[in-house]
């Protein structure tokens, strides 16, 4: 079963942006996020060997679940001025290492994301995502898994349905019900106030979807629990709306311009610019390095070992 693997952009770079100090290049350009993004892309690289990669990102424009929700993520701080700087560096990075990367206006990445992971899993790959952002875990599939960082950069966990149940008392489908009842603060979408976690999950467990809720609501044990369900009925509703990840978005996608065979050498050139040595070396050999100096006519760099 070939693999292939998905970076969720955005997540990775604030997970960088977070963990590492805020250092900075010879001309004072901040490069942390930069540094994070490829040192997690090519541990799972290396870990997993994908015969298939690509990264999706965020685009700045409203997506469509601003338009079902004015509130959607309204909560989230300004981004650093530091981080954005940042944003078309690590394109340009990826770019630089021959890496597909898709982001297409009035859509998340994750609805990529999901998109592509059905693509690929219907065409009976092993699909393994790159993330910290949990909403992800409801494409969680027999085929499909999710890379999660930990603390810092350097450790990963992998979720599978096993994990995701453990972790949450649903299953990686039942994830959308379960938030269209808690909501999602980190979202700032409200799902039904006055459900908690250990309440959604039961109601899950012995109705399954929203919709069957409804459907039974006079079976519903509690009064209190069925009063709340019928007063936040409509935010319910939006609730799940937002939480679904889309996997049918109209994307472009060449499938042979995801085949991956290894970072290309242009990123040698990229990360000397920015004095990034240390994955240099972590990335290629000392005769690939060589090589591409020699080309350029760089032989000061050659020490770089």
């Amino acid at each position: 079963m070939k693999t292939l693997l998905l970076i969720d952009g955005n997540a990775i770079m604030h997970r960088a942006y977070h963990a590492l100090p805020p250092f900075k290049a010879a001309d004072g350009t901040p490069t942390n996020v930069v540094y994070g993004y490829l040192s997690m892309l090519n541990k799972v690289v290396t870990d997993f060997k994908p015969d298939y990669l690509i990264s999706c990102f965020d685009t700045p424009k409203a997506t469509f679940r601003n338009k079902l929700f004015k509130e959607y993520q309204s909560q989230r701080p300004k981004i650093d001025d530091d981080f954005i700087i940042q944003i078309p560096l690590v394109k340009q990075a990826v770019d630089a290492a021959g890496i597909e990367r898709m982001e297409k206006d009035g859509f998340e990445a994750d609805d990529l994301i999901g998109t592509i992971t059905r693509i690929f899993e219907t065409n009976k790959f092993r699909v393994v995502i790159l993330t910290g952002d949990k909403d992800i875990f409801q494409l969680i599939t027999d085929n499909v898994f999710v890379a999660a960082p930990q603390l810092g950069l350097a450790n990963i966990k992998i979720f599978d349905r096993s994990e995701v149940e453990k972790k949450l008392d649903v299953s990686p489908n039942q994830i959308i019900e379960y938030k269209a009842l808690v909501g999602d603060p980190s979202d700032n979408y409200p799902g039904a106030s006055g459900i908690g976690p250990k309440t959604a999950s039961k109601l899950i467990h012995q109705f399954g979807t929203v919709e069957q809720i409804y459907k039974d609501i006079d079976k519903v044990e509690s009064e209190k629990v069925k009063e709340i369900l019928k007063k936040e009925k409509d935010s319910v509703y939006l609730s799940k709306k937002l939480a679904t990840i889309m996997t049918d978005v109209e994307i472009d996608l060449n499938i042979d311009k995801l085949k991956f065979k290894g970072f290309n050498k242009k990123l040698i050139e990229f990360l000397t610019q920015y004095q990034m040595n240390t994955l240099i070396k972590r990335i290629f050999s000392i005769k690939e390095v060589e090589k591409v100096q020699s080309k350029n006519n760089r032989p000061d760099q050659i020490g770089l070992f």
